[in-house]
């Protein structure tokens, strides 16, 4: 069985290679974790912060570096990644593995993807064992009380892992952007306009970058930021995704993800499996590749997944098992499926299986870059909204989930600090692309046509 799965990976890898155009042979992706913030209640082992690099010259010295969304990771940013460097190979784009995901298991994973474990093994291990007891050796569940510690690992934790991150990138002695998506782009505000000893981290920075991701110009209410502190001190340090607990989402994703790209044909595992959530399955049996596509298109998917989905295609009209359609969508299933397994990278893929809700807790004190009362409950610091250097040059991309939102906090961010209109860039297509069709979409991609001419305007000097 190890062999033919072997062959089956080999036979994806030779069908990638093909698709792909010549300038791909250029890309060069690496990964390396660097020390990160002393937090002080946190073990030493996970005070690391992971780089993620996508280069398509050795020698570009401009870096774009990408936060990940809620519940999402570093290597989710590698195709979109690819693209960028393709048309602009005087940048790197550099996506953050936040330290979460130090205590992912990726054993079986990596085994999959290295041909050495069949989808029914990574199944067993990952999934299955949650219904069959006969099942002995299998992912093991952290305890919440052996990591009390990620209830505090929040935007300060973050920005200051953040800010190891920029100073490596202003090394190269070119220009350094910050963006993100999603929640990415509330990290992004926070750093811009946090208080690094009295300078805002957008000194450092040319640009800002935010895919459908921002900070509501409004701060949440002091007393409700207290509660949620107060209530997270009881509760799991972990947030629940689309109403699935950590760390079932980051699993189905993973293996759902993988299944596509190792027997995309082959009938789906999880269809048949009694836990897997009813709104999640086709109401016939579907292929591994029709299953994923299911429950992440925005036609099919429920709507609590709203942050997840992407335009992936629908079912076929016939067929045992049911097969999955693709032709014209914005984005192609085996290319998220790259993005969310991690496709080719040991150890890592797109979906932070331990999200903390610190974070997320954390986020709405950010606002406009402005001192507020929350923030003084929260410990966090983005005081420099109405200082960020005029020089400073925005882009935002509003999709299905942030909007119209979005374009307006980047606008509001500029003008409270008296950046010019002409440095902005804001482009509005709610109405056309779902939250993750900006990182998706292929070959053609208004967020990378738009985010091009936009960083050689950062770059030329």
């Amino acid at each position: 069985m190890a062999v033919r799965m072997g062959r089956v990976v080999g036979a994806v890898l030779g069908v990638m290679l093909a698709l792909a155009p010549a300038a791909s042979a250029r890309v060069h992706v690496s990964f390396e974790r660097i020390k990160g913030f002393n937090e002080p209640s946190t073990p030493a082992k996970y005070d690391r912060v992971g780089i993620l690099k996508v280069s398509g010259s050795r020698h570009a010295k401009n870096v774009l570096v990408l936060n990940p969304g809620t519940s999402a990771s570093a290597s989710y940013f590698v195709p979109v990644g690819k693209d960028v460097v393709r048309r602009a190979p005087n940048w790197q784009v550099w996506a953050v593995e936040r330290r979460e995901n130090l205590l992912e298991d990726h054993s079986l994973f990596n085994k999959a993807k290295a041909g050495k474990a069949t989808p029914s093994e990574v199944f067993d291990y990952y999934l299955r064992y949650l219904s069959d007891p006969s099942i002995k050796k299998h992912f093991q569940t952290i305890p919440t009380d052996k990591v009390a510690f990620a209830r505090n690992w929040g935007m300060n934790t973050e920005i200051r892992d953040l800010h190891r991150v920029v100073r490596v990138a202003k090394k190269l002695g070119g220009k350094v952007a910050v963006g993100g998506h999603s929640l990415g782009g509330s990290i992004t505000s926070a750093y811009a306009t946090w208080n690094f000893g009295g300078k805002a981290g957008a000194e450092d920075l040319a640009a800002l970058v935010f895919i459908d991701g921002g900070s509501s110009p409004a701060p949440v209410d002091p007393d409700a930021a207290q509660k949620s502190l107060d209530d997270l001190q009881t509760s799991t340090p972990w947030l629940t995704f689309g109403g699935i607990p950590a760390p079932l989402a980051g699993l189905f994703n993973t293996a759902g993800s993988l299944s596509v790209l190792t027997a995309p044909n082959e009938t789906s595992i999880g269809w048949a499996w009694p836990l897997l959530p009813a709104n999640l399955k086709p109401p016939v049996e579907p292929t591994n590749e029709a299953q994923y596509g299911y429950a992440l298109d925005t036609e099919t998917s429920p709507s609590g997944l709203i942050a997840a989905q992407a335009h992936l295609g629908h079912l076929a009209a016939s067929g045992t098992p049911r097969r999955w359609v693709r032709d014209g969508e914005l984005t192609p299933i085996r290319r998220y499926a790259i993005m969310f397994s991690g496709w080719g990278l040991k150890s890592l893929d797109g979906t932070a299986w331990y999200h903390p809700q610190r974070l997320t807790i954390d986020s709405g004190a950010v606002a406009a870059g402005n001192a507020n009362p929350a923030q003084e409950v929260l410990d966090v610091h983005a005081t420099h909204g109405h200082d960020l250097p005029k020089k400073l040059r925005i882009y935002a991309f509003g999709a299905a989930l942030g909007g119209e939102r979005v374009l307006t906090a980047a606008t509001i961010l500029a003008q409270q600090s008296g950046i010019p209109k002409h440095r902005l860039v804001l482009v509005d297509r709610h109405t056309t692309y779902s939250h993750n069709d900006p990182s998706s979409a292929s070959p053609k991609n208004a967020f990378v046509k738009s985010l091009i001419p936009f960083l050689k305007k950062v770059s030329r000097r």
